[in-house]
């Protein structure tokens, strides 16, 4: 009987805890984006115009603001309003320091043409004979790339090691080439390689 109830138990757990935190990152999200309707006049919220509370809205706001703003950056004129904004923002002291930066680092990540998260690596890390999966995210350059290469001539790559099981976190190191080995696995199935623990394993490819 006790066997029974500990495998029940754990058997529960398999079905509902997967199911509870994808409701809870679901609800997190809606919510936080049910904010962008603090954007729109209170006359016209949709708690003001409907009888009940419906979340969910402000999804589909985020959604029709994004896809205006990348319909409008995406032909000519719009590339030069930008291009002035950038410079606008560049004059001012304190905010051209932080807007550079998340720029460049938003630019890489989802950009069409950026190269981050492309890849999966197996790494030796922390010591050697220890193993783990890393994503390129480019190639280092100026003065780090010159001290990187002194005395050695050899390729080297920037490579992010994310933590378990929260892959927000993790560590920025750079390898030569020769010691990043590639992996046939997408990004997606190494991100839930890693998320998992190492539990649910890519499939193999023939």
């Amino acid at each position: 009987m006790m066997a029974n109830f500990r495998k029940w138990f754990f058997a529960g757990l398999l079905v509902l805890v997967p199911l509870a935190i994808t409701i809870w990152l679901l609800e997190w999200a809606i919510s936080s984006l049910d904010k962008s309707l603090l954007l729109l006049p209170k006359a016209w919220h949709p708690d003001v115009l409907l009888p009940v509370h419906i979340p969910g809205f402000g999804v589909i706001l985020t959604l029709a603001v994004l896809l205006l703003v990348g319909a409008t950056v995406s032909n000519f004129l719009g590339k030069r309003l930008i291009g002035w904004w950038d410079a606008l923002l560049g004059r001012i002291p304190v905010v051209r320091s932080i807007y550079s930066s998340v720029k460049q680092v938003s630019d890489t990540l989802f950009s069409e043409n950026g190269n981050a998260f492309r890849k999966a690596v197996l790494v030796e890390w922390p010591r050697a004979g220890t193993w783990t999966i890393g994503f390129v995210t480019g190639v280092p350059s100026g003065d780090v790339l010159k001290v990187l290469q002194h005395g050695v001539v050899e390729e080297f790559l920037s490579v992010y090691i994310p933590t378990t099981p929260n892959p927000t976190g993790g560590y920025m190191m750079m390898f030569k080439k020769s010691e990043c080995q590639e992996l046939s696995m997408s990004v997606d199935e190494a991100l839930k390689y890693v998320v998992s623990m190492g539990v649910v394993a890519p499939a193999e490819k023939f």
